[in-house]
């Protein structure tokens, strides 16, 4: 054993010839001038120790008294209590207190670091924190690769970021040069005014911007939201939620394609296919455009905005062209106004605007006068009401119910009052009751029981015997008018204080007297469906919703670049390489796709798109190839659905041809989610695409296919290969 003992090596004071020889000793100059590079320097150490039978090549440093082992490569330094130096390999290892610093920005602390002149890439365990102007890293391993800036960790990690919080992942990856952070897999935000839970995450620590990608909530004290795509401000605590979008604000539910919210005031608007559902009030809002006041206790909801009242027998349906709900959860109140209207299996109405609260049951139907030149509906068109054969008119109609047994009590219809039936034994034969107010109550099928004319009351009744024969048309005037009906038919009918009146047959009955002044049957107006509330709406179109591309995972890490900077550093000797053992070793499972070569097979599921074989050779022009074709009728694709719910996963297939199309990881449920996408453009010779991603565990399984394959597009295809990537 060769041991040699150097004492206070601080290199800038000792003369010329000491520092020749010290260099010689520690092997500064690489023995491989095809592979040199700016090789570690030693600036500092306080004991230099050669040791060949533990430590053969190298030279052993140790602190002293006076401070740390530095080391210096390439504008890094880097402090240890000890450290060991194989100048050959140009290889440091550094142990206890360890400290590396990058200009003015980059600050690493640790128990142990590895470093590679050669390949300029880190290695950190123990305690290890990295800090920059922006963030702080924290985890147990770390790498950090000096090459392209970035740091990475794969085993659980912590960043700091002042005001945006601290975000944990399970893999991390920060690009300095523009200040993003990736996070995969568990990632959860913690600050004072929100918690962000995701899969995959996508950070920029200047900016506090923050994007959400698979599975997302943001969750608040006053609200939570969830999301399979969206984007997050921590500064402003404002964004908008995309795919699965949902915000639960209390007792409020709001879901639609797009939803945008501020947290900071309580407010959150929703774009296409909106519901909002009051879970305390048992009611559902839908439209397309709605915005959410939380703090206000406020809703507005318009194009094709329907509100349901939901009811155990008979829910109640509410349309207009615009909603608004307002009060606090246990005293609701819906507006709906221009051109309302209300279904439900037993009423139905319309007018102008319709009221209704929640709490007291009272439901209004108000013609409210709009200025607009010649708006026939506001002057003449009252509000209407329709309860099984009865039709009510009137300026204002009140229409109350019990909430809690779910049945309609009482009618109050105020200001010339009309109620018209049709006799169905007549042709063009109508019973009918005027007066100045109307009172009505309901049996308990909810069916109108008893009704009081009240005040200049006016009628025609078509009078029949027990044999429905008609014996003539009742005609009268009288003070009030007291009806019974039965099944919707006239039972009885008594009259208070009645000026005149006549039983006349109807073949000596005036033709110009039978109708009252003010008849007006509206049959046709009369919603049948909930389908029926919306056939006076316009042609609706919604808007295109661009919001964010779909996650694209970075390349790899430990990427082809530094797989062979990684190899250099072994000079051909893989097993002394150094640089190489605290890498991951990742290696692939086997082909997860079923008869790869062969697309015309039934494993491979087809959707829009034929299959062939064709007489061109393959790209190892040994055998011949399928091509697929689009039949037209939509966008065409072909696939396959493997039996994985998670994973990073490598598809490769060799294609040529005409067109265009994409290769694809999907959701294989009837979501069809899209978790990365790689567009191809084709040309006359064979290229091997390839696609890699990370799928989260979401419980679906994997769908790997080629899609947008359209009529007149040919493509040869080959060698279609999915493997999992397993790193160990």
């Amino acid at each position: 054993m060769v041991l040699i003992v150097i004492f206070a090596t601080n290199f800038y004071t000792l003369n010329k010839l000491q520092v020749l020889l010290i260099t010689l000793i520690i092997g500064f100059v690489s023995v491989n001038s095809a592979q040199e590079k700016r090789q570690i320097q030693i600036e500092y150490a306080g004991k230099l120790t050669i040791d060949e039978e533990n430590y053969p090549g190298a030279k052993v440093l140790t602190r002293d008294d006076k401070q740390q082992v530095h080391i210096i490569h390439g504008g890094s330094n880097m402090w240890a209590d000890r450290a060991i130096h194989y100048g050959e390999e140009n290889f440091v290892e550094a142990y206890g207190n360890v400290t590396v610093k990058q200009g003015d920005t980059i600050n690493m602390t640790s128990k142990y670091v590895e470093y590679s002149g050669i390949t300029e890439l880190a290695f950190a365990s123990g305690d290890v924190v990295l800090t920059d102007p922006h963030s702080t890293i924290s985890s147990d391993t770390l790498y950090f690769d000096r090459v392209k800036q970035q740091a990475f960790y794969k085993n659980g990690g912590k960043v700091v970021k002042d005001s945006s919080g601290t975000i944990t992942s399970k893999i991390g990856r920060y690009y300095m040069d523009s200040k993003k952070y990736q996070f995969v897999n568990d990632v959860v935000l913690v600050n004072k005014e929100s918690t962000i839970n995701s899969n995959f995450f996508d950070f920029y620590s200047d900016t506090g911007f923050a994007y959400l990608f698979g599975p997302s909530t943001i969750t608040t004290q006053t609200s939570k939201t969830y999301c399979e795509k969206g984007f997050y401000d921590t500064k402003l605590e404002v964004g908008y939620a995309l795919k699965n979008a949902r915000i639960d604000y209390d007792n409020r539910i709001i879901e639609g394609d797009s939803l945008y919210f501020d947290n900071t005031k309580s407010f959150a608007s929703a774009t296409n296919n909106i519901k909002v559902t009051d879970t305390l009030n048992k009611s559902i809002i839908k439209g397309h455009y709605a915005e959410v006041y939380r703090a206000k206790d406020s809703l507005f909801i318009t194009k094709r905005a329907l509100a349901i009242t939901v009811q155990e027998k008979d829910s109640v349906f509410m349309h207009a062209d615009k909603i608004m709900v307002t009060g606090k959860p246990d005293n609701r109140i819906i507006n709906a106004y221009y051109n309302a209207k209300i279904f439900k299996s037993d009423i139905t109405g319309k007018s102008d605007s319709i009221y209704a609260n929640q709490k007291t049951g009272l439901t209004k139907l108000i013609n409210i006068p709009r200025l607009s030149f010649g708006d026939k509906f506001s002057t003449a068109r009252k509000p209407i009401l329709w309860n099984f054969e009865n039709q009510m008119t009137g300026d204002t109609i009140h229409l109350i119910s019990n909430n809690k047994t779910e049945k309609i009590d009482s009618l109050l219809v105020f200001n010339h009052a009309f109620i018209t039936s049709k006799d169905t034994l007549a042709d063009n034969a109508y019973n009918q009751i005027y007066g100045l107010r109307l009172v009505g109550q309901f049996n308990d099928e909810n069916a109108l029981r008893e009704v009081d004319i009240i005040k200049n009351a006016e009628s025609i009744f078509y009078a029949r015997n027990d044999k429905q024969e008609l014996i003539g048309i009742d005609k009268a005037k009288s003070g009030s008018i007291k009806i019974l009906f039965a099944e919707g038919d006239i039972e009885e009918y008594s009259r208070f204080n009645q000026v005149d009146g006549d039983l006349i047959p109807e073949s000596k009955y005036p033709k110009k007297d039978k109708f009252l002044k003010g008849f007006d049957w509206r049959e046709e107006e009369r919603p049948t469906s909930v389908e029926d509330l919306f056939s006076d709406d316009p042609p609706l179109e919604l808007p295109v919703i661009k919001g964010l591309e779909d996650y694209v995972p970075s390349g790899a890490f430990f990427d082809e670049d530094m797989l062979e900077r990684i190899k250099q550093a072994g000079k051909g000797e893989p097993h002394k390489n150094k640089a190489a053992r605290n890498i991951p070793k990742q290696t692939e499972s086997e082909n997860l796709l079923e008869s790869p070569n062969v697309f015309s097979s039934s494993k491979w599921l087809k959707n829009a798109v034929k299959a062939d074989i064709s007489s061109t050779k393959n790209p190892m022009n040994n055998d011949v190839t399928d091509f697929i074709t689009g039949t037209g009728t939509r966008d065409g694709h072909i696939y396959q659905v493997v039996n994985k719910t998670y994973g990073t996963f490598k598809f490769s297939i060799w294609m040529k041809g005409k067109g265009k199309t994409r290769i694809r990881f999907q959701r294989a449920d009837t979501d069809f989610a899209v978790y990365h996408t790689l567009p191809i453009t084709l040309t006359n010779d064979w290229k091997e695409y390839t696609l890699t991603g990370v799928k989260s565990n979401d419980g679906s399984k994997l769908r790997c296919l080629i899609s947008d394959v359209q009529k007149n597009d040919s493509i040869y295809l080959w060698g279609a290969k999915l493997v999992e990537i397993l790193t160990h």
